[in-house]
C-alpha cells in the first residue's frame, strides 16, 4: 500500500537545497539574537568602571594604609536608616572611640548608592545630636537594595569608612 493510497501525501526528498536554507535561517536567528543582545548590554551599561585604571591602581595602596590605620584605632561605629514617609527616613550614625566615649569633633558623611541607577544616589552630612550620635533626614530614598558609605573625618583628614549593604522596605 502506497501513500497516496492510505489518504496521505507523498514527502517531498530533502534536497541539499533545504538543507542550506534551514542551515541559514538557523544560523540568521542565532546572529540576530545575538545582536540584539549585545545592543542591549551596552546600551545598559558601558563596562566603564573607573576613568583611569592607572589611578586607581596607584591609590590602592594608600587605601591599605587607611585601612589599616582605620583598625588601629577601634572605633565603635554603628548606624540606623528608620523610615519615615513611603521614601523619606532617618540616618542616624554612633560614633565611639576605642574606650567607648562618645566621637565629638568630627564629620560624618554619608552616601546612599544604589546598584543598579547611577544618577539615584543620595548623598548627605550628618549633624551631631549629642553623645556621639549623628543624624540626617533624607528624601526620596525608594525601597531598594542600597550601598551605604559612611565616612568620618577628621582634623581634615578621613579617619573612617565603611561601605555596607542594606535593605530598605517600603
Amino acid at each position: 500500500m502506497t501513500m497516496a493510497e492510505m489518504g496521505g501525501k507523498d514527502r517531498k526528498p530533502m534536497t541539499g537545497r533545504t538543507v542550506l536554507l534551514w542551515l541559514i535561517g538557523f544560523f540568521a536567528v542565532i546572529f540576530t539574537a545575538n545582536g540584539i543582545f549585545v545592543y542591549l548590554a551596552l546600551g545598559s551599561f558601558p563596562g566603564v568602571v573607573v576613568e583611569s585604571s592607572y589611578e586607581a591602581g596607584q591609590a590602592y595602596n594608600q587605601e591599605i594604609a587607611a585601612a589599616k590605620a582605620q583598625a588601629n584605632l577601634n572605633w565603635q561605629i554603628s548606624s540606623e536608616f528608620e523610615r519615615r514617609g513611603e521614601t523619606g527616613g532617618r540616618l542616624r550614625v554612633v560614633a565611639r572611640d576605642s574606650s567607648g566615649e562618645p566621637l565629638f569633633g568630627v564629620r560624618v558623611s554619608a552616601v546612599l548608592r544604589n546598584p543598579v541607577h547611577e544618577g539615584a544616589d543620595v548623598a548627605t552630612v550628618l549633624t551631631a545630636d549629642g553623645g556621639g550620635r549623628y543624624l540626617a533626614d533624607l528624601k526620596n530614598v525608594p525601597a531598594g537594595n542600597w550601598t551605604l558609605v559612611l565616612e568620618i573625618e577628621q582634623d581634615g583628614s578621613r579617619r573612617f569608612r565603611s561601605e555596607n549593604r542594606i535593605f530598605l522596605k517600603d
